[in-house]
């Protein structure tokens, strides 16, 4: 049974000191007399991480800037901006405060709730983005962009060539009688060994074999879709599965741990029909409204997917981050996929990585 890969990126901004206004413009604190502002840290993607774990109460979300290898927070007043520097982060000054943004993901969530669109909040522009796929047109792109405008410029309306859907298909990798998905990562619960994929591929099958017709090695136990989108499918035998990923270049990534994505991680997607591709971390906590349903919460990226990939791992070295949802595009053209994140549909089936 082989699994599948993902490493890591992240994104960030100049100026300890001094900070950015939307991306454009500076501000320079205002205490002409006080002490330089701490020295901004040098960071691994693993140790931004953990710093930026640190920063969920007071400030407008972050990422990671790999090239400079800094952590940038986003903050609203200068005394938040201070509490940053001097845990070794870049602070940036923006307009919109998390509670504006907030407001208008419910707005969104009660007023445009369109299969085909998609919303999540990208810290870089400090905006709540929405993407409308190919399906969205006449009334429904009327609606949503009435919605959109009346947001003003807290959102960003964007257009996909692509349309949103579960990336689910019949044929390879692990098999139902009606579905094809990849394996994400092998997991324990109660000392037993266990699948864990995307929760519309669990939906669509409860008998699972690793190859097409073949014999059952696993049974669906528990299928979360839509709302969420991961399920658990028990392994007939109990014999242990290593926790690592298939890197479809006749060797494996160990997987150790889950782990929480960070906006602008570079990360890899394994996949049963386009094998290994990778990509950076645009936006967490992104909804999605597919046709059968709406899905919260999710890892918003830029790697590439297509049908038959759904459920394969998303994963940064040897930590699993992500449970491969759905999308838009293909990887010939590039597109956007989306992925419920490992730690909570853990949480949720009491498992753990192996």
């Amino acid at each position: 049974m082989k699994h599948r890969r993902i490493p890591q990126r992240r994104a960030v901004l100049a100026g300890a000191g001094a900070l950015a206004l939307a991306a454009t413009a500076t501000l320079t604190l205002t205490n002409a007399n006080a002490a330089p502002a701490p020295q901004v840290a040098k960071l691994s993607p693993a140790a931004a991480t953990s710093l930026a774990s640190q920063f969920k109460t007071g400030t407008v979300g972050s990422y990671y800037d790999a090239q400079a290898k800094k952590l940038v927070v986003n903050v609203v007043n200068e005394s938040a901006a201070h509490a940053v520097q001097a845990k070794g982060a870049e602070a940036r000054l923006v307009k919109h405060s998390l509670a504006q943004l907030d407001s208008a993901r419910q707005t969104l969530k009660s007023q445009a709730t369109i299969p085909g669109t998609s919303w999540g909040v990208d810290p870089r522009s400090n905006k709540v983005v929405v993407t409308a796929d190919r399906t969205v047109k006449g009334a429904a792109l009327a609606k949503l962009t009435k919605v959109t405008k009346g947001l003003g410029d807290r959102v960003e309306l964007r257009h996909s060539k692509g349309e949103i859907k579960p990336l689910i298909a019949g044929g390879d990798a692990i098999w139902g009688s009606s579905a094809r998905c990849s394996l994400g990562f092998n997991v324990v619960k109660d000392g037993q060994p266990y699948i864990l994929t995307a929760g519309h591929c669990g939906n669509a099958v409860k008998s699972w074999s690793d190859q097409q017709g073949g014999q059952e090695i696993a049974t669906t136990e528990t299928s979360k879709f839509p709302g969420n989108d991961y399920s658990i499918a028990k392994y007939t035998s109990d014999t242990a599965h290593p926790s690592e990923v298939d890197l479809y270049n006749g060797s494996t990534q160990k997987i150790t741990k889950a782990a929480e994505a960070t906006v602008g991680e570079k990360v890899q997607r394994s996949g049963s029909t386009t094998q290994v591709h990778d990509g950076t971390v645009k936006a967490l906590n992104a909804t999605v409204n597919y046709q059968e349903g709406s899905v919260e919460g999710l890892i918003q990226t830029d790697v590439c997917a297509e049908p038959g990939d759904s459920g394969g791992a998303l994963f940064d070295g040897e930590s699993a981050l992500g449970l491969t949802s759905g999308g838009s595009g293909d990887c010939s053209s590039g597109g956007e996929t989306f992925f419920q994140p490992v730690p909570a549909a853990l949480q949720a089936v009491g498992a753990q990585i192996g």
